[in-house]
């Protein structure tokens, strides 16, 4: 961080001060963390009228913002301009606060929109840092697309509509995903490994044309796309074993722009979809050997054929611990991405689910 940029009578804090962290994090550099996937946060307890944030932002499209919650009230801040592409700013989240301890966590509102290196909490130059709450002890992860990740989801007024046209990332919020809120009602971490338009194989889905990515070199990465300061990089799956994993992904996969769509009543095509999706879930299982499995699809419009076939995947795994799980209004509540109330439904579905297998579940 440039230092000349700090306003007088303020400091940096730095990323590695008694601060907490949730998600797939890059911490290679301790002094600048890189926020990655959705819904990746830095919490920090303070002293003293104010907080801004200090970033280095790479952006790809759509417009900037980041969530925060500041003595637990969720606030949005912009920034950036639509012609910068990158650039080192300091964002203003909170001033005139009253003396005395405050909390801030600051968190990735979207996907691969861009991605950010945190350079640190800029607060009252007399202020203190103070020790920040620890995580839980319970993990979840979820692997999906744009519904979790949050995409679109306070655009309130297309409840049960399609998407409104152009919105530049402005409604997209991934605390308010259904696996954030199930993470949060079930007092855990999440890791929410999503990106909007991913499919299972690349080449197919929507994300990132004109090469598409899938889920089937996404999953295992830290950087899952190639435009990264170090290209893709892999993740240490040691860094973070979940006890649930919730894999929610197939809302795409029947797009094929090179090739033609793909029909899920193809025979081959089917045998082939489910065969790559065993082998993703097969290796998530030797890296976490103990987690339960919720495989799924949401409330986005989907041929209910794609259940089907999620049902038939969990039979043919033979485990005791992964089970496939519909939403009640599974593939038929909305045309376009679920808003906040869809995503509370699915979200108190989701936690019903998994709180009537009790305390083993976190064992």
């Amino acid at each position: 961080m440039d230092k000349t940029k700090i306003p007088a009578g303020k400091k940096l804090v730095s990323p590695a001060d008694k601060m907490t962290y949730m998600g797939r994090i890059d911490f290679s550099e301790p002094e600048a963390p890189v926020f990655i996937w959705a819904g990746s946060w830095v919490r920090m307890r303070f002293t003293g009228t104010s907080v801004s944030a200090a970033v280095f932002n790479k952006r790809f499209f759509n417009d900037m913002s980041l969530g925060f919650l500041i003595d637990g009230k969720e606030c949005r801040a912009d920034f950036g301009k639509e012609d910068e592409w990158e650039g080192e700013y300091i964002v203003p989240l909170a001033e005139g606060l009253e003396e005395g301890e405050h909390d801030i966590l600051l968190f990735k509102r979207q996907d691969a929109s861009h991605y950010y290196k945190f350079l640190g909490f800029i607060i009252d130059e007399n202020a203190e840092v103070l020790e920040a709450p620890a995580l839980p002890a319970r993990k979840i992860e979820c692997f999906g697309d744009s519904v979790s990740a949050g995409a679109v989801v306070e655009a309130m007024d297309n409840v049960g509509k399609s998407d409104p046209e152009d919105t530049k990332g402005i409604y997209d919020n991934a605390w308010h995903s259904y696996a954030a809120i199930t993470a949060r009602n079930l007092g855990a971490q999440l890791h929410d490994t999503a990106q909007g338009g991913i499919a299972i194989f690349d080449n197919t889905g929507w994300y990132h044309a004109p090469n598409f990515i899938g889920m089937e070199t996404a999953y295992d990465k830290l950087c899952y796309f190639p435009e990264g300061e170090k290209g893709y990089t892999d993740w240490d799956f040691a860094k973070y074993v979940p006890n649930v994993v919730i894999f929610a992904v197939g809302q795409n996969d029947q797009h094929n722009e090179a090739e033609g769509d793909p029909d899920i009543n193809d025979a081959a095509f089917r045998t082939r979809w489910k065969e790559r999706y065993k082998d993703i879930i097969k290796s998530l299982r030797e890296k976490y050997p103990k987690a339960y499995f919720v495989l799924t699809l949401t409330v986005l419009n989907h041929d209910p054929e794609w259940d089907k076939v999620i049902d038939e995947i969990a039979n043919e795994l033979n485990d005791e611990r992964i089970s496939h799980f519909m939403f009640t209004r599974s593939g038929r509540a909305t045309p376009g991405h679920p808003r906040l109330s869809e995503q509370y439904e699915m979200a108190g579905e989701l936690t019903a689910y998994l709180s009537n297998m009790g305390d083993k579940l976190w064992e």
